[in-house]
């Protein structure tokens, strides 16, 4: 199963030099990394990410990441996955970046694909 990161831009680049993602500032105050399923992407978005642009959404599976992944309930009860870990750039699987039209974010193709 495939868990997304969502990244500025900017941030990513600099974990893709560094060959590991150590989070965003609320990530690193939280003590976890906040990921999102499939099914709660938009909602993330839109809840956190209403006014950035240049963002990205970094997918892993879950199976890489091992033990350090767990999830845990957050914002309605729902099961949300946070990594007790630094990401390591090595397993991501794809990196696309999300993009705006008419206010709204827009995702990758290859999410809508995980759907089907």
């Amino acid at each position: 199963m495939l868990i997304f990161k969502i990244c500025h831009r900017l941030d990513w680049e600099t974990a893709e030099r560094r060959g590991v993602y150590d989070g965003s500032p609320k990530d690193r105050a939280d003590g976890f990394l906040h990921f999102s399923g499939m099914q709660q992407v938009q909602n993330t978005l839109q809840r956190y990410y209403a006014e950035a642009d240049d963002l990205v959404l970094v997918a892993v599976k879950t199976g890489d990441l091992g033990k350090a992944l767990k999830f845990e309930p957050s914002r309605d009860g729902a099961l949300f996955p946070h990594l007790y870990s630094k990401l390591p750039v090595s397993v991501v699987k794809w990196v696309r970046p999300i993009t705006r039209r008419d206010g709204g974010f827009v995702l990758p193709v290859e999410l809508a694909a995980q759907r089907d």
